[in-house]
Parts: C-alpha cells; structure tokens; sequence
C-alpha cells in the first residue's frame, strides 16, 4: 500500500489553481512519457425491401440529429398492479435488505480536489482522514472526491496541507462546499449510504475491484487451468417503490494466475520460427481488448495496444517536471523491483477523467499484469468450464445463506458496525419477502397437438419428436457441400433426415451432392458459384473444422453476392452416430425455419399484433462501429419476421434507421395480412438505465413519426418496452421443499420495483443447476390499452417462441432473433444481407 504521508499546517487560505493532469501515466497513475518516448497508444476503452446500399445512402442523407425535435413524450402513466389480476400468487425472497433505519440529521456534501492528483483511492483516504481536527471524526470519503460530513466547516473553500512519505512532497488537499443535503433529497441520501456501504465492506476484509468487492485471501485455486476464483458480492443501496433497500448478490472474479508477461514468453515460444511481425500480431490478438488486474493496487484496465518500443526503463515526466522510469516509479510507489528490462509496455487508455483526478493514457507493465475472465477459447472447453461453475453456480438456498451470514457477521464486526452507527444506518438482517405472481402454464402446439411438458424445466424437447411441423417446408431441390473426406458423413446425414423428417410434414428428396478435392475457402466458393440457382432452395456446406475464415466466406456469398438459405455443418457433430438422429432433427428444424416454415406455436390472444425486437451488436471488424438490428413479425402466430439491420458509426445515435425500417415492416405486414398491424409491441435490448432518456426521446420518437409515413391516420396501439438482463436483483422461491429457484413464469411487479418506472421482472427459464437469473421489463410508453398482466404475460408467452431452443428463453423471441441478426452481421458479414433474405430466418 501507497504511503499516505503526515499532515502538515491547519486549514489555510484559499490556494492557486490546480495543475493540469498529464496526458499519459504508468498504471500506478504515474505522470506521462516524455516526447522522447515511442508510444503506440490507440483509442481509449472502455421502405419494403430497400437495398442496403440505398438505406445506407438515406442514412447519410437525412440529417436525424437535425430533424429531431426536443418535444417531450407524454410520461408514462404507472398502472395499478393490485391483486384483482386473477394471476396465482407465489411466495418470493428477494436479494434485498430493508433499511431500518436512515439518518435522522442535517447532512453535508463537499467535494475534495488533490493536487497533484494521488494516484490512489487509498492514499486520498489516508491523507483526508489526518484532519480530522479540521473536519471532525466521522465523515465518509468515497477515495475519489466526494466527502460527506454531519457538521458544515465554517469557510465555503478549506485548504489543506499534508507530506507524501514516499517522496516527502506537499499534497495540497481543497474541500468545497457543495450542498447541504435534506430530508428529502434522497438521491444524494442514497450516495452517502452506499460510501457507508463501502467502507463496510473494506471492514469485513473484502478488497474492491472495479465496481465490486472480493476476498483475494479466500481464492480457490483451479491449478489444473491456472486460474484462481476470487469470491465476493455485488452491492448497491438503491431507491425501490416500497422504500430504499439494499441490493446484494454473491459475485466472483476468475483471474489467472500467471501474468501477461508470462504469456508474452509462451507466444514467443510458439512463433519464434515465425518471425517477429507475427509474433508480435499474435500477441495482439491474444492481448488487446482483455481486461488485466494489477495486484499491488487491485484495480482493472483495458489493454488498447502494446508498445512494442518502449520497456520499464523508458522515462516519463512527473508533475514537478522532473523525469523518472517506470522501474524507478513502481520501486518507489509500491516497493516492487521489476524484473525483466526488455518486456514491452502495454497501454491502456480511461473512458474518461475520474473524480479523483488523472486521465490519457496509463502505462501497465506485463509482469505486474494478470488477465481476468475467460476468453472465447476457454467458454468453449467444456472440462474448464465444468470445473470452474463448481465454484461460482450457487444453489438458491446457499446464496440467501451466504447473503444474509454477510449481514450477521457486518452486525458482529466492531469497526464495521461503529461505521454505520455514526450515521445511525442500520439494515434487516434478513432478506426482504413479498408476493410475486405466477403465469398459467403455456399449451404449445404442433399441427393442433398438444406438446406435453413439465411446467418446472419448459422444455418440450422429447414430446416433439414424432409429431408434424407448424408449417412444414419440403426440400425438393438442396445442395449438399462437401469434402471427399467427410462424404460418408453427408450421406449418413441425408439418409437421416430422409428416415425422420416425413413425420414432421417434411419430405426430404436426395440432395445434389457436391464433393471437393480439398477444404479451401475458395474450393468452396466455386462449388456454391456453380451449383446454386434460384431454384435452389437451400444449400449444406458441411466443413471439416470451425473455421472462422471459411464459414465467414460461405455466409458472405450466401447472404450477399448469392443469396440463398445455407446452413454450415461442422463434421465433427456427424460422427457420434448414437446422436446422429438428435443432430439431424436439430438441423432439420434449422432449415425448415431459414425456408420460412414454422414450428411450434401458441395461442396469442390478440389480433392485428405485431412484434417487435431491437439490439446492437458491436462490429468485430471496425473498431467504434456498431451494428443495429430490427425484427419485425407478419405472422399472426408471431413467427416469421421481417429483419433489416444497417452498421453505425459510434458518434451515431442509437438506432436511426428505425422510421426507414419500422415503415418498411408495416408495408410488409400488409402484403401479407391484407391490413396493417393494429398493435405493435417493441421489445428494445441492450440498453442501459442511463440510455432510457435517449432511446424514449429519439427511437420511439422515430417509431411514432414512421406511422404518418404510413398514412396521417394511421395511429395504432403501441408499447416500447426496454429488456434488460444485466442486473443484479434474483429472487428466490419459499416452498415446501425449501428456498428454491421460481418456476417460470414467476413475475414481481411490486415492492423491489423502480418507483417512478412501470416495471417488472419475469423469471421465463428453468435452469438445472444454481440461480436462474429474472429479466427486467421497463415499459417506457404505452397506448396499448393492455393491463400490466397482459403486457407480462405477452411477455412470456414470447419467451416459448424462439426456434433454436424448444423451450422457455430469457427473452421474448424477438430480441433474441434481433440479436442473432447483429451477431451475423457485427461478426462475419459487415453489411446487411440481400433484401430477398428479408422475410427468412437466415440468421439462425
């Protein structure tokens, strides 16, 4: 830990303006390079049937930032969410602790600057802590600049002096006043309590990291992966309808145990013979983007870019303008003697200045460096991530254990406890229990027959075999795709779905088969360019391996240059024959969707309903673009959809392209149906609660000016409603058999909810092992006329609807298809697919 130094001199006068921050500092939170360094530093962290080319032409054209208008939507009306809903009710145990009591005296806020900026919370902590004859015993800093204080300091502006023991410099320390907070500001209230919070968990030996707290000295290693389980929780007091409570959840970071540095040897090793370019590419690729923690001050950046000419003896300037290396800098700061002189540095750029001060571009060094979380190769090895949910799937009845044994052991710690007492914050020791509602089973159906399922695992997987296709699409006229190698495999497959389709409605003709002398992404290429017209209905490309490279040029050319359905085999999925008849159904429902056919269906008590569903996905190939995804349903059923997707700049709002796409999805409802939508429903994902001003104030705006498009009478019922399912909030089920995880269908709309939104969280799965996470439904404009029980179960009724799972998903099936949409686009095509593949599920 940093040395805070002494205090020195009592409060004083007001002092001169505060030093500009450097631009670029060590991860320490050091000053910059000189101009004599070479750093290679990059961007900091953190309508029917248009063409793309004319959408994307329309988008430049059309100015949305300049045609909007600042015209407020009418607020959203909150329903009554009583208990006459004829809903059956269920007893639920939220992850929340009531507040018992709050602070009952005035309150003073102040904001604190440091100059020159501390590269630490800590060190701000300690040094504002040593003047207390100035500003009393009991205060709360939350180590960045916010200081809460229960007496008001008799100057507006106080200064203060104290001495940094590790270079013995002056620290000149400012705390101005800011407001006193009242009985009724609770926004403010709410930040104090939760810098209280904090300093709580700091007393019950827990370190945090990024936004969270965990226990190093309780880490479970995993040697077997080299990596190490850190447990601890997420925490929050925020501002619910029943009244302020405080939200916990156990939480876990995963880190490896060797460094960045010791990586950088293993790809040596590997490419050595390669020369140093691609060495030096590979580490880039390894490396940029992941998120590193450094130990000695437990914080977590971004590696941006790796600076491949500068080493820990390049020199940087501090505040006093005087130069220093980083070897010197981190033997200083933190005690630690560098080791390796010629590793690289690696360069991590803030989203923005913090309140503590500092910001541009901090220097981490490798060795110092551990890599967090598991990139894609390790999600995929299923042996690691076996042994890794061993230790972070919590049952329901360990997690409400483990949560309310924190509170216990809070109310047991004396430093702890004398911390809350001060400011007379006191919290339940038990979990907050209310009354949630629970949705009727669903009877979904295939061809008028029923499928019978258990209403506890939502999963009608077993009881669709035998039994007919919603809408069955015959292959008549299909390419199968493949290498000489793995011929045996394909017509295995064929004969498979041959055997097992008919059942389904399916008639299955032979293929046309095409056999390749090698696996090259050009061999297949010029199969597709040969053998596929426009009588073709589908085309089968099975592939040796998984292979990015290929499978992205066989979906370019199939969705693109060529456009046809296609679906993409790995062989390796052929060859357990005991499985072969599951996999071929499995692709056999695929196809028969990406033709346009139907599965499965439910019944939708509405008429002239449309659907919809929106995501963004950033793009894997541009950095800063993003792409934005729209579906739309023209089904009655709810099934087949209208998708359009268009990239985006990062400096573009979110989602301009809704009036071009949402007019374009109501003509195409009319071509089919005869009439357009009466009702439309939009299901938004992937937005923040911060963007829920910008996405009411311009994309349903949007929506609502592409009705007049239409028709200036044109004004059907309309809902927009956000889908967030990064949250925090769980729930758990009080049964007979114990806490238990909520059946799905399980919906809380009262008590743990937002108290000025119309909200609510929906439990739609069934998971096997751990907690099942909600999702949480905010409803930020309404003149659908539905009660909050018909929004809900609408909701519900949607998560049955997604055709790559045969059973209840997190999501309604339209955000679900949006995604799938911008994950096609954001990570292998790069552009919208052709207009003829609109009205299909080619993204499937």
């Amino acid at each position: 830990m940093e040395g805070a130094g002494r205090a020195r001199g009592r409060a004083r006068g007001r002092g001169g303006p505060v030093a500009p921050i450097t631009e670029v500092r060590p991860g320490g939170g050091a000053s910059a390079p000189s101009d004599d360094t070479s750093s290679t530093s990059e961007r900091a962290d953190s309508g029917d049937g248009a063409s793309v080319m004319t959408v994307t032409e329309k988008l430049q054209s059309m100015s949305v930032m300049s045609n909007r208008t600042d015209t407020p939507l009418p607020p959203i009306t909150i329903p009554d969410c009583g208990p006459n809903d004829g809903a059956d009710r269920i007893e639920i145990i939220a992850n929340s602790f009531a507040l018992r009591k709050r602070p009952a005296f005035a309150l003073y806020q102040y904001h604190v600057d440091f100059e020159p900026c501390l590269p630490s919370k800590e060190m701000r902590e300690m040094m504002i802590k040593q003047h207390t004859d100035v500003i009393g015993n009991v205060m709360e800093f939350d180590g960045m600049g916010l200081l809460f204080l229960p007496i008001k300091l008799g100057a507006p502006v106080t200064d203060l002096t104290s001495v940094r023991n590790t270079d013995g410099s002056d620290v000149n320390i400012r705390v101005k006043f800011v407001s006193e907070v009242g009985p009724d500001d609770l926004s403010t209230q709410l930040q104090l309590y939760n810098v209280i919070f904090k300093r709580v968990l700091k007393c019950s030996d827990l370190k945090c990291v990024g936004r969270n707290y965990y226990a190093p000295g309780e880490a479970v290693p995993i040697p077997q992966h080299k990596l190490e389980v850190w447990p601890g929780f997420i925490s929050s007091i925020l501002e619910f309808k029943l009244s302020p409570m405080l939200i916990m959840d156990v939480s876990h970071k995963i880190l490896h145990t060797g460094t960045v540095l010791q990586q950088l040897y293993a790809l040596h090793k590997e490419n050595e013979h390669r020369g140093l370019n691609v060495f030096q590419e590979k580490c880039a690729k390894e490396l940029i983007g992941q998120i590193v923690l450094t130990r000695y001050n437990n914080k977590t950046y971004r590696i941006d870019s790796i600076d491949w000419q500068g080493t820990p003896c390049t020199t940087f300037t501090r505040e006093d303008g005087t130069k220093e290396s980083f070897v010197d800098y981190f033997q200083r700061m933190y005690g630690i003697k560098v080791m390796d002189m010629n590793q690289p540095l690696l360069v991590s750029n803030p989203k923005s200045k913090g309140r503590g001060g500092g910001s541009g571009t901090l220097v981490l060094l490798p060795e110092l460096c551990y890599l967090t979380g598991l990139g894609d190769e390790v999600r995929t090895n299923y042996a690691v991530m076996r042994d890794i949910a061993t230790h972070t799937r919590v049952e329901p009845s360990t997690r409400v254990r483990t949560l309310e044994g924190f509170i216990a052991k809070f109310n047991k710690n004396p430093e702890a406890r004398s911390h809350a007492d001060a400011w007379n914050l006191e919290f339940a020791t038990n979990l907050h229990q209310l009354t949630g509602k629970k949705c009727k089973k669903e009877v979904v159906v295939q061809q008028g027959e029923e499928l019978r399922y258990d209403e506890l695992s939502a999963d009608w997987s077993r009881d669709m075999k035998g039994k007919k296709f919603m809408g069955p699409i015959s292959l008549n006229k299909w390419v199968v795709v493949v290498t000489q190698r793995d011929r045996p495999l394909a017509q295995e497959l064929v004969q498979m779905m041959q055997r097992i389709c008919p059942s389904t409605g399916v008639q299955v003709r032979d293929c046309i088969p095409v056999v390749l002398n090698d696996d090259s992404n050009q061999s297949y290429l010029n199969a597709l360019r040969q053998n596929v017209d426009d009588s073709v209905q589908i085309v089968v490309c099975i592939v040796p391996s998984n292979r990015a490279d290929r499978y992205n040029a066989i979906k370019a050319y199939t969705c693109i240059e060529r456009p046809v359905a296609s679906q993409v085999v790995v062989a390796k999925t052929l060859m357990k024959s005991n499985m072969l008849s599951s996999v071929a159904s499995k692709i056999a429902i695929q196809m028969n969707c990406k033709l346009g056919g139907e599965i499965w269906n439910l019944h939708i008590p509405m008429n002239d309903l449309m659907v919809v569903g929106l995501d963004c996905y950033h793009d894997s190939s541009k950095k800063g673009r993003s792409v934005g995804a729209f579906v739309a349903s023209f089904s009655k059923g709810l099934t087949r959809y209208y998708s359009r997707c268009v990239p985006q700049s990062e400096q573009q709002e979110i989602m301009d392209t809704l009036n071009v796409f949402m007019s374009g999805a109501i003509k195409h409802y009319h071509k089919h149906n005869g009439n357009y939508p009466g009702t439309i429903i939009v299901y938004r994902d992937g937005v923040g609660d911060g963007q829920v001003q910008v996405v009411s104030k311009y994309e349903v705006k949007q929506i609502l000016s592409s009705f007049k498009t239409i028709s200036p009478d044109y004004d059907p019922k309309f809902s927009f409603i956000i889908v967030k399912k990064r949250i925090n909030s769980r729930f758990f089920a009080r049964t007979n058999r114990g806490i238990t995880n909520p059946p799905p269908g399980t919906v809380i709309d009262s008590e743990v909810t937002h108290p000025k939104w119309y909200d609510f969280f929906l439990v739609s799965q069934s998971v096997r092992q751990g907690t099942v996470s909600p999702t949480h439904y905010n409803v930020i404009y309404d003149t659908s006329n539905l009660r909050p029980i018909h929004q809900q179960r609408l909701a519900y009724k949607l998560t049955h609807l997604y055709y790559n799972w045969p059973g209840t998903i997190r999501v309604p099936a339209p955000c679900q298809y949006a995604h799938k949409l911008a994950f096609l686009v954001g990570q292998t095509l790069h552009q919208e697919a052709d207009a003829k593949l609109c009205d299909q599920l080619y993204y499937l």
